[in-house]
């Protein structure tokens, strides 16, 4: 039977398989020899050891994809990046860090403004032209009202979606308003892991509908861009590539340089201000780093 793995924890992985139920699976000591770790979002094969327990063991992973090392997760279409408009403010640095980050990893990112009911109307325009107009699809959600909602569920469908953000921004209860009648996923799991011995908050796949997966990822409250240089970092500024080629010097970094056509697009009002004092950090901070 074939299913898709929605959590790993200390050796067991948790497959929602075809049939509608969730196995507890155990990996054959196969993927250990061949140096392959499951990953959550990984599609798999499973055989059924104990119908009435829901145990199984996981006896092959099918071809992935793509596989994400931060988070560590597997065949994922995109992402949706959940800021939210107050409580907390949006810190747009950090919201910068996850766009890199998904360019960098080759994942479309959607960005979603939550809590727009606590927005004044200028500020929500201004976010949504500022990441529109750099090339990404932006929505404006509330889900205490329920808006924007069937626009999220029309972005997700057919698609597996990791779902990113800090805490407090609205994640848990867009999910949940997403989920609809699905909300068997937690009680199931908790229900075979016993006593609660696990503690740690893993990532997990949450079934929205037929082939619609969203992927809840812990850890993502501040990110540092580890494995970049910063001459690396103005790539995955995607508003500044429509300029390539247009500077004087072949290796500008739109910084100090003379002849810039970013700084003149800047200048021009063409370039989103705030974005590119985000670039300006950025690109320090990688500098720092590499001196130490």
């Amino acid at each position: 039977m074939q299913g898709k793995i929605i959590k790993g924890i200390a050796g067991f992985y948790y497959v929602y398989a075809e049939d509608g139920d969730i196995y507890e699976c155990k990996a054959k000591g196969i993927f250990r020899k061949d140096n392959q770790k499951p990953l959550v979002g990984d599609n798999v094969e499973i055989t059924v050891l104990d119908e009435k327990e829901k145990e199984g063991s996981l006896t092959e992973i099918l071809p992935r994809r793509n596989a994400l090392i931060r988070p560590a997760v597997a065949n994922v279409d995109q992402a949706l990046v959940i800021f939210a408009m107050e409580n907390p403010k949006p810190n747009f640095l950090l919201l910068d860090r996850f766009l890199i980050m998904m360019e960098q990893q080759g994942v479309p990112a959607v960005v979603c403004f939550n809590k727009k009911d606590l927005a004044a109307e200028g500020e929500l325009e201004y976010l949504y032209e500022t990441y529109n107009n750099c090339g990404y699809q932006v929505v404006l959600s509330s889900a205490l009202n329920e808006d924007g909602l069937e626009e999220i569920r029309e972005i997700l469908k057919g698609k597996t979606t990791v779902v990113a953000g800090p805490s407090g921004v609205g994640k848990s209860s867009l999910t949940n308003c997403l989920q609809g009648e699905i909300l068997m996923e937690t009680g199931e799991i908790s229900r075979k892991l016993k006593r609660g011995r696990h503690t740690t908050r893993h990532s997990q796949v949450i079934p929205i509908e037929k082939d619609t997966f969203l992927m809840d990822t812990p850890g993502f409250s501040s990110l540092s861009l580890t494995d970049m240089e910063e001459q690396e970092l103005k790539g995955y500024f995607r508003e500044f590539r429509k300029y390539e080629g247009q500077c004087r010097f072949n290796e500008c970094r739109h910084i100090h340089e003379p002849g810039c056509a970013v700084k003149e697009a800047l200048e021009k009002h063409e370039i989103s201000r705030l974005r590119y004092e985000d670039y300006l950090g950025l690109h320090e901070e990688l500098k720092e780093k590499r001196r130490y």
